[in-house]
Order: C-alpha cells, then structure tokens, then sequence
C-alpha cells in the first residue's frame, strides 16, 4: 500500500488530523523487522490556544525543535524516565502542532512484538497504551525528528475512514497542568476496540 503523503501532515486543523488518523495503519521495520498495526487512540495538540501543548507560547527548547519543522516527522521523548511517546508533527513549518499516537491494534510482526513487551500472548497491555506501542514497534528516543515518508516509521491508508458513529471524542489524559484546555475533546477512540488505552475517559 502507498504511504500516506507528507501532505496529509501538513494541513492546518491538527484536531481533523488527529481525529483521521483513527483506522490508518501505523509501521516500523526497525532493525529489519516489519512491525505494525491500525491506530485505534489519538490525541490532538495544537501552538495556539492549548497549554497543553509542548510547543504553547513558543516554546523552543532542545526537546521541541523538531516540532516547528513542516508535519510529517517523529516527535518522540521520553516520560517517567521509562517510556518512549511516539508524536506526528503537523502543520507547516514554524507552527509547532502534534498528534500523538495512544493505541494500535497489532496486525503485523506480532511475535516480535511480543518479544520487545516480553509477553507470552497477545492481549491488550501488548499495544494499548501510548507507552506500551512504542516499545512493541521499537520506537525510542533515537527516533526522535524521522521522516515518516521514508522507509523506518511510516503509515499507510489501508481502508474505508472511520465513520463519525464510530468515534469517540472526549478530554486528553494527564493535563490538569493545562487548565480550562484539559477539557478540550482532542482525544479519538475507536468504539469497542479492545486495543484503546485503560485511561479513564
């Protein structure tokens, strides 16, 4: 299937993007191993109007340059000092918008996907977290800025877009930092997949 246009990335509305990326397959071939599976859990951050946003108020540091470059590169860093978050960068250049990626249904490179989670079976703490994918697909911090229309990290549009009635849309999670902007619905669930994240809603 044809990779997904670095055009898709750089359109203006982050939320639009964030929400159609639900159904679109994400893969890695890292170390020469095809890993992969359709996104199910998105959340939507935007420069302007959410202090939720790394990049809010201009914020150019060491960890958030790659987010003012033009949408369609890796924007990955590390939390609790454990786990990796796989962001898409949006927008044009300069105007530092993000997507990051919560929950993937596995499809692709399963056994060695859970070999990286060291589990025994496939069951939802393989992918269903933002934390937990990372580690499955073999994303890390060295990732950090890759062209996701090169042949490392990549998606692709495998079928139909996911109709609105099988969308849930509610707040992001762990932002009370942010605000009256932690109540924005930017975050995108698939109804009924087993592979969303445990996260309250």
């Amino acid at each position: 299937m044809p990779k997904i246009p670095l055009a898709f990335y750089q359109r203006p509305d982050v939320v639009q993007i964030a929400r159609e990326l639900l159904g679109k397959y994400l893969f890695t071939a890292i170390d020469g191993v095809l890993t992969g599976g359709r996104i199910v859990e998105t959340e939507a951050y935007a420069h302007i109007n959410d202090q939720a946003c790394h990049s809010h108020l201009g914020r150019y540091t060491t960890r958030t340059k790659v987010m003012y470059e033009a949408g369609g590169v890796a924007y990955t860093y590390l939390i609790y000092g454990r786990y990796v978050l796989f962001n898409i960068i949006t927008n044009e250049a300069g105007k530092a918008d993000a997507v990051l990626i919560r929950g993937l249904e596995p499809v692709e490179g399963v056994p060695e996907m859970l070999l990286r989670r060291g589990l025994s079976q496939v069951a939802r703490n393989l992918t269903g977290g933002p934390g937990l994918l990372t580690q499955a697909l073999g994303i890390s911090t060295k990732h950090y800025g890759t062209d996701l229309s090169g042949d490392l990290i990549w998606l692709e549009d495998r079928q139909e877009p996911v109709a609105d009635e099988q969308v849930l849309a509610s707040p992001r999670i762990g932002i009370d930092y942010a605000g009256l902007d932690a109540a924005l619905p930017w975050r995108f669930r698939l109804k009924g997949s087993l592979w969303t994240s445990p996260a309250k809603s």
